[in-house]
């Protein structure tokens, strides 16, 4: 009875595995842990005495899509900066945002991430922290991507000319 249970197992796991070997990659729908985003960053501008809401920018959703992009795909990025050399004043001005741009970038090794590994990168990080919580940046793009390796957000923070 055991080598039968056994053998079940074994082809099971064959039919399983050529599933996963032939089926098409998994496109992730990313909106609502990017929405959930956007909103810790407006709560944050919030608790630091901020009085203008911030508000998505299509444009700078545009720019931080290209740089999770890029990121995702060549593990060594984990900044500003683009495999092509771009900065985060340049995908926004590439995707026709005029003013003046940061960029926080949240990576975890693993095909997920969630609100509290970015949170804890981002709030703990005086240089992130900083530029959340500028009152000034009045526009928000939030993008993220993930790979079986490695999720990674981008968010940019502009403001606007």
């Amino acid at each position: 009875m055991s080598k039968r249970v056994v053998t079940l197992c074994a082809l099971a796991s064959m039919s399983l595995g050529a599933f996963v070997a032939t089926a098409a990659p998994a496109n992730a729908d990313n909106r609502r842990l990017n929405n959930s985003v956007f909103l810790n960053i407006y709560t944050m501008q919030h608790q630091a005495g901020c009085t203008t809401d911030p508000k998505v920018d299509g444009r700078l959703v545009d720019a931080a899509h290209r740089q999770a992009i890029d990121a995702v795909n060549n593990p060594e990025l984990n900044g500003d900066l683009g495999t092509d050399g771009s900065t985060p004043q340049s995908r926004a001005n590439d995707a026709g945002f005029v003013g003046t741009v940061a960029q926080t970038v949240a990576t975890n090794p693993a095909l997920a991430i969630n609100g509290i590994d970015i949170l804890g990168q981002w709030y703990w990080d005086p240089v992130a922290k900083a530029i959340i919580e500028n009152c000034a940046n009045t526009a928000i793009g939030v993008w993220s991507e993930n790979s079986l390796s490695r999720s990674v957000v981008v968010a940019a923070y502009g403001q606007p000319a």
